[in-house]
């Protein structure tokens, strides 16, 4: 199969190593320093057990137009990052290429094929003029989890710090021969896929931690374990996770996991660092909209009340601003 995976950082390193160690032509959109060392000697990926795996011959550019129509094309690029490459990304497609966006938050095609009251409704925060409507159609989405955690420790090289599942799942919870295909294809490269039939409600849990371990731990500068170890930020994770709930029962999601379950599952990872904070650490922007302005959004949508989820967006807020336009040196 032809694969392009468009991000080739900490989650879109590890599937193309592995995707290209399992026979796949598989092709990376990659910048700087990180497409200079694929190029030169290939994409390593460092197990949790030490152990190297390496991907050579990488097709990696830092032009979508060289690469072709693809079978697959895997969006590991950060939700923000995606709005900006959007009107490039038809260029890869033939008429059954598959896209399988795999961006951290709420998916900017949250409410596409919802049959719900808000079937349709565009997210303002991740999309708002658009973008990724016109040039990503429904039609070609799969959804998408990834569930390791990975980071990227040098130019070419990603480490797998845990975890190994990627679920996905057609938006209208259909188990198409599409779905199925690509789940088998992501079990060949080493990983536990499965076809969801509500991709949404397993997708909010995912989100669940996100929206509140990540800006927790980039206003901190601490690990999970450090934030679920210590009383009042766990107390804090737990409140915004509980106003997180409260919208997901306004727009009829069925959660099967309890915070504390989720808190308890975000200590086991252990000492990792979040994607937030990483952002933080490198000087980034950061993804505050994905994965906690759009909670807010729904929030407003559904008249929930989410004051501490509200304050927090406004601190991480303050903090992007200054990381984008006034860095300190």
């Amino acid at each position: 199969m032809r694969v392009c995976v468009v991000g080739a950082g900490a989650i879109g390193g590890l599937l193309a190593v592995r995707l290209a160690n399992s026979g796949h032509d598989v092709s990376v959109l990659a910048r700087g320093a990180h497409l200079a060392a694929i190029a030169a000697s290939g994409l390593t990926l460092v197990e949790p057990d030490g152990s190297s795996l390496v991907a050579q011959g990488l097709r990696a550019s830092d032009d979508l137009a060289t690469m072709g129509t693809q079978d697959l094309v895997i969006l590991a690029l950060k939700a923000h990052q995606v709005v900006e490459i959007a009107e490039q990304l038809p260029q890869l497609y033939h008429d059954d290429t598959v896209v399988l966006p795999l961006q951290n938050g709420i998916p900017w095609w949250f409410f596409q094929k919802f049959a719900g009251p808000f079937e349709g409704r565009r997210i303002v925060a991740l999309d708002p003029e658009g973008v990724l409507e016109r040039n990503i159609p429904v039609e070609r989405i799969v959804g998408a989890i990834a569930y390791p955690a990975a980071e990227r420790d040098a130019p070419g090289v990603i480490r797998l710090v845990e975890g190994d599942r990627f679920p996905v799942g057609e938006l209208d919870g259909i188990r198409s021969e599409r779905a199925q295909a690509i789940a088998q294809l992501l079990g060949a490269a080493g990983f536990k896929s499965r076809v969801l039939s509500d991709i949404r409600a397993h997708l909010w849990v995912k989100a669940w931690g996100n929206m509140a371990f990540n800006p927790i731990s980039a206003l901190t500068g601490t690990t999970l374990a450090q934030i679920c170890r210590y009383p009042a930020t766990r107390a804090l994770a737990g409140r915004m996770m509980l106003e997180a709930a409260e919208v997901a029962t306004a727009l009829g999601l069925e959660l099967r996991v309890s915070v504390e379950q989720r808190i308890e599952g975000a200590e086991k990872v252990g000492e990792h660092k979040t994607s937030m904070l990483q952002d933080v650490e490198a000087g980034r922007a950061l993804e505050i909209d994905p994965l906690v302005g759009t909670f807010v959004e729904l929030g407003e949508l559904t008249r929930t009340p989410m004051p501490a989820t509200s304050a927090i967006y406004e601190l991480v807020s303050l903090l992007n601003w200054r990381l984008v336009t006034a860095p300190m040196h």
